[in-house]
């Protein structure tokens, strides 16, 4: 029998709900772990019984929690408390004290790993990077990757122990970069990284300690439910542990990984296994992830037009698929495949040409499943073309924007090195996209190209398109600015039918759980600069306060 007693009201406040049925409250009912009712200080208070807890909010303001919709959760805990991370803004030097500091503390033979360094250092690093790093250290293996997460530098040591040693064979779908005498320099992308990330695999105590802290990180900054961008079976046996022990308070889905960055591909009897072994009560698994391209700094990118020949790039041979990580027929077979298994597919897709190819294996998935009602995502979404952009409703396709890197920031200068300043001006087309009707979706890929998960930067941005922290001067494409009404559904409403939650959360509505923050005074009435350094003083999940600033 449906509860008709509150176990707590919230009174005396204003309540934003996303519901557009009752946009507006200041009132709101609780009743295990769900809303009761919203409404007007009388209306919620004639609910009330003897036992029912009354909270007076002192005019304060009531939102939805806030949904992250692309973020490394586990990876980026882990690079805080265990990787060398000098942050995002840090020089070549201090990149390598730090470096140089982890590997004394660490006995020989383990491996040190971190970063990032950005590509305008690469100048600084020499014809052979790999040797600024034995400098360092011969006897520790040492893998600092790039900003974006795609590229990695790696020691002599590094090389030899993930079998790159000598002069490496071409890896498909992978760049290494030669030295004069063919051997490895020491910087390697894309599938050509997959054994020296093998050398950073972090043990399951750490994998545990590292739940603990996103969940208390995701909490403070106002999430209530995240996904999981890539997750193999390391990240989904963590996830799935750390529910199980009560202590992952955030409602949380994982998209699989069928097709990286190698030419390897998980085949679907393992993905049905994974997908059966590890859902459990907040933990969904019916989502799948395809690496479509790669990141533009290290031309992996897939673009229609070649990147700048002044950036070394060689423009006489630029065919726009050959950076492609997957065949545009083997893309819609796998397409129309998971489609009809019921899995939600995420694609990194950064170019034009990656979004537009994944935008064609949706149309393939249509054309011959149906409208399935599986919304599946192009993740990134940087740069999309003209053509392309009424196609996300059309298909009912989901434009996941990250890294939320539409103000100008530390990565800007590689962008425009390889791209040029004139085709930023369409980097993450947010008012196009929403003029077109398409859905969208709010993430930030923390810590890939992002130095925090902070959603209030990332809402202050889209509002502004500039860095509202004052670090970085300027404005990135400010034309495709959007207001605040049009920005919170990416956060909230939009977000919980990415997670397939859309009857169960994203909004303050009656049936749904009591997930929602605690906010000085409604967003309306801030500043974007106070916005971007707002933080919830309460964020409840399922009714409990999970965190109290």
């Amino acid at each position: 029998m449906a509860r008709t007693t509150p176990d707590e009201i919230l009174t005396g406040g204003t309540v934003l709900t996303m519901d557009s049925n009752t946009p507006f409250a200041t009132a709101i009912a609780l009743a295990g772990g769900r809303i009761l009712a919203v409404g007007t200080d009388a209306e919620i208070k004639a609910l009330a019984g003897a036992g029912t807890k009354h909270t007076h909010l002192h005019g304060r303001h009531i939102m939805p929690g806030l949904i992250e919709s692309h973020t490394h959760a586990l990876w980026g805990a882990c690079r805080d408390l265990f990787d060398v991370y000098t942050g995002y803004s840090a020089s070549l030097t201090e990149l390598l004290q730090a470096t140089r500091k982890r590997a004394a503390n660490l006995p020989a033979g383990s491996t040190v790993h971190g970063g990032p360094w950005r590509h305008e250092m690469r100048s600084e690093m020499g014809q052979c990077p790999r040797t600024l790093l034995d400098e360092i250290s011969r006897e520790h293996p040492i893998v600092l990757f790039d900003t974006s997460q795609h590229v990695a530098w790696a020691n002599t040591y590094a090389i030899k122990q993930a079998g790159l040693g000598g002069i490496p064979d071409d890896i498909k779908g992978g760049v290494i970069e030669r030295s004069r005498d063919g051997s490895a320099s020491g910087i390697f992308a894309e599938s050509a990284i997959e054994g020296l990330k093998a050398l950073t695999v972090h043990t399951d105590a750490q994998m545990a300690e590292a739940a603990r802290e996103f969940t208390r990180y995701f909490n403070s900054l106002g999430f209530t439910a995240f996904k999981e961008p890539m997750a193999f079976e390391p990240e989904l046996r963590a996830y799935h542990a750390a529910d199980q022990r009560g202590e992952m308070t955030l409602h949380a889905a994982a998209h699989i990984v069928k097709a990286g960055v190698s030419a390897e591909r998980v085949s679907y009897d393992e993905l049905e296994r994974l997908r059966n072994s590890y859902r459990s009560e907040n933990l969904r698994t019916d989502f799948a992830k395809l690496f479509v391209d790669g990141v533009a700094p290290s031309f992996t990118a897939s673009f229609s037009e070649p990147y700048l020949a002044s950036a070394g790039y060689d423009v006489a041979r630029h065919v726009p698929d050959d950076t492609l990580l997957i065949s545009p027929e083997e893309h819609a077979e796998m397409m129309i495949e998971l489609d009809r298994r019921g899995f939600t597919v995420k694609m990194h897709a950064v170019g034009d040409n990656a979004i537009s190819k994944g935008l064609d294996a949706i149309a393939a998935a249509r054309r011959t499943n149906g409208m399935s009602g599986l919304r599946h995502e192009i993740a990134h979404a940087s740069f999309i073309a003209d053509a392309d952009v009424a196609r996300f409703k059309a298909l009912d396709a989901i434009a996941e924007l990250s890294p939320k890197l539409w103000a100008p920031n530390a990565a800007t200068p590689s962008q425009i090195k390889v791209l040029g300043a004139q085709r930023l001006e369409k980097i993450y087309r947010l008012k196009d996209l929403h003029a077109a009707n398409a859905e969208m979706t709010y993430a930030s890929d923390w810590p890939a190209s992002a130095p925090d998960a902070n959603p209030w930067t990332g809402l202050a941005g889209m509002l502004t398109r500039r860095d509202v922290t004052g670090q970085f001067a300027g404005s990135l494409a400010p034309l495709q600015a959007i207001s605040l009404a049009e920005a919170l559904p990416l956060f909230t409403t939009n977000g919980a039918r990415s997670l397939k939650m859309e009857t169960e959360t994203g909004s303050l509505t009656a049936g749904k759980w009591a997930d929602f923050i605690t906010l000085p005074k409604p967003l309306s009435e801030m500043a974007p600069e106070e916005i971007g350094a707002c933080t919830p003083l309460q964020t409840r999940w399922k009714g409990r306060v999970v965190y109290e600033g």
